[in-house]
């Protein structure tokens, strides 16, 4: 049997190795040998926005080892989740659809559909991150349709015209079977991001809970069963606040949805449970969560990330995914006129020096992707208010565990199974630590 102990107490003191007591007065128990077993894991990870994709792509210099830490499980943080957009985002350089066509012109057979776009950077990125870490998982998610499909006859602003629903249901079979075609199976897609704002500065498009469940059970998922596609389909995509939206989508189209995406920009992880009581048997997906200036660095910020972290997953999901990859020093790029950025990706570019360095959400992430593998079932574990924490047991029958000490003051965590005590886990005010213990010998 192998213990590690890997802990962040500070800006300066980033998921590092420490040491595992055996005996030691200690604070808190922390027992793993219940019965009961929650969710699944399908994985973390972040996004390859057009941004991060150019960042990473075309700015780093040493993006081989970039790649390596985000996604070798052995020598990285093991990353196994891409949430990509499908066209632009507000992280884009343009804005873009895989089939924009000039004003007052359609294309109703989508002759010109095209991922070119992609092949520039996001593909052949996302290709990578399939190779370093073959159960990597592909989310998609468009912020629009093409605006010659919507009421506004732009990205920006407005909804999709019902006359466009079978189209638009076949620009998402185009899309999947375009990035199939180059090896990269999309495993899920959702229908529209943040289906309830509908920003003015960069591609959104106002999507109310009828008319999603509608175009999804009457015409996307048809086109996908039509055309011999497996992908997944997660509705909402958007924040804690608005139960009543997945309610509705539920309420209206059971079948044809797979699961619900959440964000976090509003509300609590405790929705997740919520509709999760009703609807069980469908799966919950935490999709997008950035970190920015709206909370403070580095205690504030790195605490927010890592306790919204752990209850989301206690609250059933089976994958928690923050935002861009890659930012600059800027917080960009972004789509032109989108006036001030205060997001913050995994990794902080410098366009002009080309320097870089990995954020406090790279850390926090890597707490959790490091050792909690895909296929990892969740423990029921008790918490307390000031000891929170996650456990799961890997499918080689390792367990991980995810504490942070939420209190003023320091706690000494002994962590027991039915058979035996583990270690015991010393935990500073304020601070994060992830307990790996295999059955393996080094």
């Amino acid at each position: 049997m192998t213990v590690h102990f890997f802990r962040t107490t500070n800006k300066n003191d980033l998921f590092q190795e420490v040491t595992v007591e055996k005996t030691s007065n200690h604070t808190d128990v922390l027992s793993l040998d219940s019965a009961q077993y929650g969710q699944t894991i399908d994985g973390f990870g972040a996004s390859f926005t057009d941004s991060s994709a150019f960042l990473v792509d075309e700015v780093i210099d040493e993006k081989e080892k970039v790649m390596q830490k985000l996604f070798d499980p052995k020598e990285g943080i093991g990353l196994s989740i891409l949430r990509n957009p499908m066209g632009a985002s507000d992280y884009a350089r343009t804005i873009y659809s895989y089939d924009d066509q000039v004003e007052g012109k359609t294309d109703l057979n989508l002759k010109h559909f095209s991922i070119n776009h992609d092949r520039k950077s996001i593909l052949p990125l996302t290709k990578w991150a399939q190779a370093l870490n073959p159960e990597l998982k592909v989310f998609a998610s468009p912020w629009s349709a093409p605006g010659w499909m919507k009421d506004s006859q732009k990205m920006v602003t407005g909804r999709l015209q019902k006359e466009y629903y079978p189209v638009y249901a076949q620009y998402f079979v185009k899309f999947i079977e375009a990035y199939q075609k180059e090896d990269v199976p999309i495993y899920a897609v959702t229908p529209q991001n943040e289906p309830l704002y509908e920003p003015e500065n960069y591609p959104g498009m106002f999507f109310p809970a009828k008319e999603e469940a509608t175009f999804v059970q009457s015409y996307l998922k048809p086109a996908l069963k039509k055309a011999g596609l497996q992908t997944k389909i997660f509705g909402y995509d958007h924040n804690w606040d608005r139960v009543d939206y997945p309610f509705e989508l539920l309420d209206r189209a059971y079948d044809a949805f797979d699961g619900i995406a959440w964000h976090w920009y509003g509300g609590f992880p405790a929705s997740q449970s919520r509709v999760s009581h009703y609807f069980s048997e469908k799966e919950i997906h935490f999709t997008e969560g950035s970190g920015g200036d709206w909370i403070p660095a580095f205690e504030p910020a790195f605490s927010n990330l890592i306790c919204q972290g752990i209850e989301i997953l206690r609250h059933g999901s089976k994958s928690f995914v923050l935002w861009n990859i890659a930012l600059d020093e800027k917080n960009g790029p972004t789509v032109p006129n989108f006036g001030r950025s205060t997001c913050r990706g995994l990794i902080a570019v410098n366009q002009k020096t080309k320097a870089y360095e990995y954020t406090l959400d790279y850390y926090g992430l890597a707490h959790f992707s490091k050792y909690i593998r895909p296929g990892a079932k969740r423990i029921v574990t008790k918490q307390t208010k000031s000891l929170k924490n996650v456990a799961f047991k890997n499918v080689d029958d390792s367990f991980v565990v995810v504490l942070f000490n939420d209190s003023s003051s320091e706690k000494k965590v002994l962590i027991t199974d039915s058979k035996k005590n583990l270690g015991i886990m010393t935990l500073p005010a304020k601070s994060a630590g992830t307990f790996f213990q295999s059955n393996k010998t080094e």
